[in-house]
């Protein structure tokens, strides 16, 4: 469900053509607190748009490759299409001050299984102030989870506040962990502005629809 009507399209990058002028993969990166569905994201997302789209998957863990193979026994690509990069350290290292490891990362999968039209970059599971390096990604995706408490997007944060998309994920929870899905709308409203909110359950019938709609739109802009 989407929080009002803005839809925010979004400039194009000014490096969005690589050195000899061919078009380079859009990069959405996804953050957010561990646990929250980043992952299980990831996969519906790799499900949704698998057939239209030609896209690949780079994962970030610090010491394990745990979320890429998930991806890899749910088969949501070929595993030719899924990179894991493991940080050795706090997760902000690898997507936001040494960004190296992620972008040779993406370089070699566009290289390899290119042309790409979009690249997903998961974080490793942090808190609520984990960004992106601008240098990264072109756009974020932060999520966050009603089992975390209903207070997390009043509490704010970079993740929270400036993300170009949020997402509250795991609605169906809110009956069993007490968390008010109006308070918490209002609350993400409030600390966004005219930024999207998405209230989300990857077991409802709508599962990823609305964030894969605001994908497209990206797609659709970038390569406008």
């Amino acid at each position: 469900m989407h929080l009002g009507d803005h839809h925010n399209t979004p400039a194009v990058s000014a490096d969005a053509h690589r050195p000899d002028g061919t078009r380079r993969a859009l990069r959405i990166g996804l953050g957010g607190p561990v646990g929250s569905g980043k992952t299980a994201t990831v996969a519906a997302l790799c499900r949704a748009l698998r057939e239209e789209l030609s896209l690949a998957v780079v994962t970030n863990d610090i010491y394990t490759r745990e979320d890429a193979e998930f991806l890899l026994r749910e088969a949501v690509l070929p595993p030719e299409r899924i990179s894991a990069v493991e940080t050795g350290a706090c997760p902000h290292t690898a997507i936001r001050d040494d960004i190296s490891a992620n972008l040779e990362a993406i370089e070699d999968l566009e290289e390899e299984v290119g042309p790409l039209d979009l690249v997903l970059v998961e974080s490793g599971g942090d808190n609520l102030t984990a960004t992106f390096s601008k240098g990264l990604v072109d756009a974020q995706i932060f999520v966050i989870d009603v089992a975390g408490g209903d207070d997390i997007p009043r509490k704010g944060g970079p993740g929270v506040s400036t993300a170009d998309l949020l997402i509250v994920n795991k609605t169906d929870l809110a009956p069993y962990v007490g968390s008010d899905l109006a308070r918490m709308a209002a609350d993400a409203k409030a600390q966004r502005g005219e930024l999207p909110v998405v209230l989300q359950s990857l077991r409802s019938e709508e599962g990823v629809r609305d964030v894969a709609d605001w994908v497209r739109a990206r797609i659709a802009a970038w390569t406008a």
